[in-house]
């Protein structure tokens, strides 16, 4: 049970150093809000193709095509990365 309480303890440790800009190793990644409609409109697909295609709902992808809501966490970097790699995600993703 220490063993987790130091790992824990360093994690808070760590994250309010970065959160008092004493941290200059760390890695953030910021991914952009995207135009997932146009995105797809890019990709020359159906709602139906893309959520498919990349294992998305088409009721979340029409939630975020009409903006009721937006994709975030894991989703917004998988679309992020489709929108710079779309053929290297559908290839990797291929069954």
């Amino acid at each position: 049970m220490s063993e987790m309480f130091e790992s824990i303890k360093q994690g808070l440790e760590e994250a309010v150093a970065f959160s008092k800009g004493e941290c200059p190793r760390a890695v953030v990644h910021e991914f952009t809000p995207l135009d997932v409609k146009n995105l797809r409109t890019r990709l020359d697909m159906s709602q139906t193709e893309f959520a498919a295609a990349f294992g998305i709902s088409v009721s979340t992808l029409r939630h975020w095509e009409r903006g009721d809501r937006a994709p975030h966490g894991p989703a917004l970097v998988l679309l992020n990365v489709v929108s710079k790699e779309p053929q290297a995600v559908l290839r990797a993703l291929a069954r």
